[in-house]
């Protein structure tokens, strides 16, 4: 018995408020479902992002003076020459943020003097020339800082070399090597480019990325400093708890307010994200789940309240498999309506996250395999009950007549 589509759409007609609910939930489970796994993908990419860093070996104190008699540059030097002198630490630096935290700066940068507009956001620290055999991290072109670049912390003017990471440079400068080049920050001064180093993952604002700057510059800002200390493999953690009881006795006019690994950070940063994987995904099977229970039950229900007409189509020589397609036809074209309103939804719901939350443009792979996915779960969700109308005698349908 062929399938005439009229009649499908003529008894969907007759029942169009529940068949426009189902769509729309449709629509929003689509939206809600592609946006979802697409920021959990993106969690865990950042997850498992190496950070670059040997942060398994590096610990970090945050200091801060707290009296009129507080000395910041010899404090530091003296912290400095201290922690070095440790057994089992390999290098320490001062630094104005601490990588995997938030505790950072954030910089706009042009690659011409005077420019308006599109800036390069990037993150910066200012370190001594010690930070990247502290970090782990190392020279890829160009060269490191001198000691005789190293401005102190007083210094009126911005430093005038700077590092830069691989990734960054070549933003920068795509078609050709950044060593050499000079950039402007905010304070028009230029900046030229002395080294690139290897990618690495500093102070974190949003997703983390491998842009940073580094300057050759002694952390003071505000009264405060970090040290970042890394040590030999699997001395971290021991000597993190010696060097904070020395440091605090050493010097009553400030006080370490906070002495952590970065594996610490490490996993903090992690837990961010994992939470937001665990409650996106719970919230997506959630949706999933009520929207396959709105397609059964809105398809259950019509198989009840058409006995008559199934039995009906028994009588005149439709086969089971006929009464099957007739209500999976109905269901799929329910689906197409809500997964064409929900394709729209998670595209504008995507350019919108993207613009609000500076995430990266859903890739429409993801809306692809979302309309597969979920057409191929809402056929399913149809499957049962239209089994059930099969099974519908005509002797016993023609009883109700």
């Amino acid at each position: 018995m062929p399938l005439n589509a009229r009649p499908v759409l003529s008894a969907l007609a007759r029942n169009r408020t529940g068949a426009i609910l189902v769509a729309l939930e449709i629509a929003i489970a689509l939206a809600v479902m592609v946006n979802a796994t697409w920021i959990v993908a993106q969690r865990i990419q950042d997850i498992e992002r190496p950070t670059g860093i040997d942060q398994s070996n590096i610990f970090a104190l945050a200091i801060a003076g707290f009296t009129s008699d507080f000395d910041l540059g010899s404090s530091e030097r003296a912290d400095l020459a201290y922690l070095r002198s440790l057994p089992g630490v390999i290098a320490a630096t001062t630094s104005s943020a601490v990588p995997l935290t938030d505790i950072g700066q954030g910089n706009g940068i042009w690659r011409q003097p005077g420019e308006r507009g599109p800036e390069f956001d990037v993150r910066s620290v200012q370190v001594d020339t010690e930070a990247l055999k502290t970090l782990g991290v190392h020279i890829v072109a160009g060269r490191d800082f001198t000691a005789t670049e190293l401005l102190p912390y007083t210094a009126n003017q911005p430093p005038s070399e700077v590092l830069v990471t691989r990734s960054f440079a070549h933003k920068l400068f795509p078609d050709g090597s950044a060593v050499g080049k000079a950039i402007y920050g905010s304070s028009g001064s230029p900046l030229t480019i002395v080294g690139v180093t290897s990618d690495f993952i500093g102070s974190v604002m949003g997703p983390p990325s491998y842009d940073q700057l580094v300057y050759a510059q002694q952390p003071g800002g505000y009264g405060m400093y970090f040290c970042l200390v890394r040590t030999q493999p699997g001395k971290a953690a021991a000597l993190m708890r010696i060097a904070e009881r020395h440091l605090a006795a050493d010097n009553p006019n400030r006080v370490i307010f906070e002495a952590k690994t970065l594996g610490y950070y490490k996993q903090r940063l992690d837990a961010d994200n994992l939470n937001m994987v665990i409650f996106l995904t719970t919230v997506t099977a959630l949706i999933l789940a009520v929207t396959c229970l709105g397609i059964f039950g809105l398809t259950a229900y019509n198989v009840s309240s058409r006995t008559k007409q199934i039995g009906t189509m028994r009588a005149v020589g439709a086969r089971k498999s006929d009464v099957v397609t007739w209500f999976l036809t109905e269901s799929a074209i329910i689906l197409s309506a809500g997964i064409l309103l929900g394709c729209m939804l998670a595209l504008g719901a995507g350019s919108w996250l993207s613009s609000a939350y500076a995430l990266p443009r859903l890739d429409p792979t993801y809306l692809a395999l979302g309309v597969v996915l979920l057409g191929a779960i809402g056929q399913l969700a149809a499957w049962h009950p239209a089994r059930r109308a099969a099974t519908v005698s005509p002797s016993v349908a023609t009883q109700t007549i």
